[in-house]
């Protein structure tokens, strides 16, 4: 199979619009380093709110690079999943659209070889995205702002992370971001078998994402005992869960603890199930998909 992969591969790095998700990307994480940069104590004094008046902030310890991270990740990864949808709503829908599906299957390789390569080829654009992102939000933020604890702002007050903690837990919610966003990847390619233009399923994945964030968002009791829980899109911030610390009996956070480690792993559990059902629903339908194009 690793020949087409290597096909697939080279089709997805062809396109122009591939290059566009790289693009924004860099542009996003420079505006927010740029505004930081220069008003970053501004944005500190809002998000701590009321707490400012009765602390003394060290504004200059908690802008640092890994809180300049922080902010990125909370701010972008949510409009990510539009990026990953213009390249996962294309890998199939692209290739009826342009009368090379039925050309393709004709190939020596099966249809579920063809499909498993296909979507391969989506995950490992996903996973170079987030690197790519990674290296932007995280180590160029590091070289611009330095390095100091990481001060993450929560309802019950702030947590404080000391500076020889933090990167690995950066290193665990990029993995579990690329879990999320491989979620959304695996939705836009099941919906892309359905469809023969690449619009269509883009637009569709898109819009599914939006109605689930914001079932996800309401404080309903109906919809938090019933479809809440099981929505992906309620699991896809489950990368903060590595960023909140254990306390011992005096109230002391405990280095190298996650406060609530198996709530973090269920979330990831839910959205890998999402990645195998509409992974696995694609590969059976395309397999007995009448190509006609």
């Amino acid at each position: 199979m690793w020949p087409v992969l290597q096909i697939e591969l080279y089709k997805i790095f062809r396109k122009p619009r591939t290059y566009i998700s790289f693009g924004a990307i860099a542009a996003m994480v420079t505006i927010v380093q740029v505004a930081l940069k220069f008003d970053g104590r501004s944005y500190i004094e809002f998000v701590l709110g009321s707490l400012k008046d009765s602390l003394d902030i060290p504004y200059d310890t908690i802008l640092n690079g890994y809180f300049v991270c922080f902010v990125i990740l909370n701010l972008l990864l949510i409009h990510i999943p539009l990026l990953i949808a213009l390249v996962a709503g294309d890998e199939i829908a692209g290739e009826a659209n342009m009368g090379t599906l039925r050309l393709l299957v004709s190939k020596p390789v099966t249809r579920t070889q063809l499909m498993l390569a296909k979507f391969t080829a989506t995950v490992i654009y996903t996973a170079l995205l987030l690197v790519w992102m990674a290296f932007l939000s995280l180590l160029l933020s590091v070289l611009i702002f330095g390095t100091n604890d990481l001060v993450v702002a929560r309802s019950t007050g702030l947590e404080i992370i000391s500076r020889n903690d933090v990167m690995w837990r950066y290193l665990a919610a990029f993995g579990y971001a690329t879990v999320a966003l491989t979620t959304v990847a695996s939705l836009a390619f099941l919906l892309s078998v359905f469809a023969d233009n690449s619009i269509g399923p883009i637009v569709s994945t898109i819009s599914i994402v939006i109605v689930f964030t914001i079932l996800s968002e309401l404080q309903i009791p109906l919809y938090d005992r019933t479809v809440k829980p099981w929505l992906f899109t309620s699991h896809m911030l489950g990368w903060k869960g590595f960023f909140y610390l254990k306390t011992d009996g005096e109230g002391t956070s405990i280095a190298g603890s996650i406060e609530n480690l198996p709530a973090v792993m269920k979330s990831m559990g839910i959205l890998l199930a999402y990645i195998a059902a509409f992974t696995g629903s694609a590969v059976y339908i395309f397999k007995r998909k009448d190509i006609l194009s």
